[in-house]
């Protein structure tokens, strides 16, 4: 289905951020089409830069040529102009929840990530220490509970979820497994890998690795 005209969203394979955009999309049943898979290194599309003045990032999401940006936002307008399933939780407090996570979420865990497999040389322990930290305060959060909203599928797995395809390359440059120190959190994204809506969009942890790599080289990091 699609409301009011048409969807566009401008993407990038690897970028977990364009990626919570596909899943909250698919969740909602909205059809959309793909446009300018953008060089998130190189040079960016006219329609990228002037869809995106301000950080010349992707994702967009174009509704009827009206731009919206940066992915947590997008998911929130997502879920308020299609309704139904909701991916926020019904009570305003529990609502509020989910967002002081997903703010958690966005400051940290790219970033903690990053520092590892971005790294010169030897990882330092304290990158270790402070990604394994996040993941087990995100234990914390989910509880004993399916998935961060309770029995079903919603928001905060959304926003985290995307993330989880540079685990596999976090893992490789730091020398750890997360279901060996986050058992929780491995066993919550097996259950959102039963979803189509999130299979049919995460890509393979060899391919992101083999990006990073690619990465590692252009920014002459030995």
């Amino acid at each position: 289905m699609s409301k009011g005209g048409e969807i566009v969203l401008l993407d990038c394979w690897v970028s977990p951020f364009c990626i919570r955009v596909k899943i909250a999309l698919a969740e909602k049943g909205v059809e959309y089409e793909t446009r300018a898979e953008e060089d998130l290194f190189g040079d960016k599309s006219d329609l990228l830069l002037t869809s995106n003045p301000i950080h010349k990032k992707v994702p967009v999401l174009l509704h009827n040529g009206k731009p919206l940006c940066e992915s947590t936002i997008i998911v929130n307008y997502i879920d308020e102009t299609w309704p139904s399933p909701p991916l926020l939780p019904t009570s305003t407090y529990n609502r509020a929840q989910a967002r002081f996570w997903a703010d958690f979420i966005d400051k940290k865990v790219f970033d903690a990530g990053h520092n590892i497999w971005a790294s010169k040389g030897v990882v330092p322990e304290t990158a270790k220490k402070d990604f394994i930290e996040i993941l087990k305060q995100l234990e914390g959060a989910l509880g004993e509970k399916d998935f961060f909203g309770g029995d079903s599928f919603g928001f905060l797995d959304i926003i985290l979820i995307p993330l989880t395809s540079w685990f596999y390359t976090i893992e490789k440059f730091g020398g750890f497994e997360v279901k060996e120190v986050c058992p929780k959190i491995s066993a919550w994204m097996n259950r959102c890998m039963e979803r189509e809506t999130v299979a049919k969009v995460l890509p393979d942890p060899e391919k992101v690795y083999e990006f990073a790599i690619m990465i590692r080289k252009m920014l002459g990091i030995e």
